[in-house]
């Protein structure tokens, strides 16, 4: 195992800051990065995803437990940090710099199953993790996604029908994956410290249910969710078909969005073909 320098040094050895444009905040708890790292379970020799590394904080955790990481890192000023992390584990660390949400990750990590692990920058965090979940091919090359979000946003991929959380994401995260909060981290492990406390929420595939496309669902959510406070006669009348489905389904139109379950969502889409 390599013998590293502590993060603090490194970070102030290059002159580097939390970048508030970028969504930056550094970890520098080891320990806390270790556990974040071990919640997928055992990474050794296994492919790992990780954007917007920074300084190297959760890489490090990743390359001690023995993954094979690609970094994708906007920010070229931390560039020279993640060269050094990856000479101290040879062969372990590819650094790509850019955009995530203008690549394919799937080509990036040449068509190999993948796990992501990612402090993700809070900016870009929700279109990344829409985007991992969407699209009609299932199930995906990643074999889970461990992300940290705003604990708000987290509670959102989580929640369960019925209360004021509960809304697209849930649907997006829950109806072909298991997503679950792994862990709540305090604002005050990161420099600098958020407004706002920070929660990890780790998914996992499950199987696509039949007869349901993706796109359809999500044109589903869009409406309902899109008038979330009006009844479902109301939020889903420009969608053709859905009051429809909702008569067959014996779903009562007078509804609101947050009342109806996953599953229903799924059968209402599915009604839709």
């Amino acid at each position: 195992m390599a013998d590293l320098p502590p993060l603090r040094e490194v970070i102030a050895r290059h002159g580097l800051s939390a970048s508030k444009a970028l969504g930056q905040n550094f970890l520098f708890d080891e320990q806390l990065l270790d556990r974040i790292a071990a919640i997928p379970g055992d990474l050794s020799g296994k492919a790992v995803l990780e954007v917007g590394p920074g300084p190297g904080g959760l890489t490090r955790a990743l390359l001690r437990a023995g993954a094979r990481v690609t970094a994708i890192e906007m920010d070229t000023r931390c560039l020279p940090a993640l060269e050094e992390l990856g000479e101290a584990f040879p062969g372990q660390l590819k650094v790509i710099q850019g955009d995530a949400l203008k690549m394919d990750h799937a080509e990036i990590m040449g068509g190999e199953p993948f796990a992501v692990l990612s402090n993700l920058p809070y900016n870009v965090g929700t279109a990344l993790f829409t985007r991992w979940l969407g699209g009609e091919e299932w199930p995906p090359l990643w074999t889970s996604l461990t992300l940290m979000f705003q604990q708000e946003v987290a509670q959102r991929i989580v929640a369960s029908h019925g209360g004021s959380a509960y809304g697209r994401l849930a649907v997006l995260a829950q109806w072909r994956a298991r997503a679950k909060l792994a862990m709540k981290v305090h604002r005050s492990a990161f420099t600098p410290p958020p407004k706002v406390m920070s929660a990890i929420v780790h998914v996992t595939p499950t199987a696509m249910p039949n007869g349901v496309s993706a796109r359809t669902l999500e044109r589903v959510t869009e409406a309902a969710f899109g008038q979330r406070r009006k009844m479902l006669r109301q939020s889903l009348k420009s969608l053709p078909g859905a009051l429809e489905a909702l008569d067959s389904l014996g779903i009562d139109p007078q509804r609101r969005a947050e009342t109806l379950s996953v599953e229903e969502f799924v059968s209402v889409a599915r009604a839709l073909g």
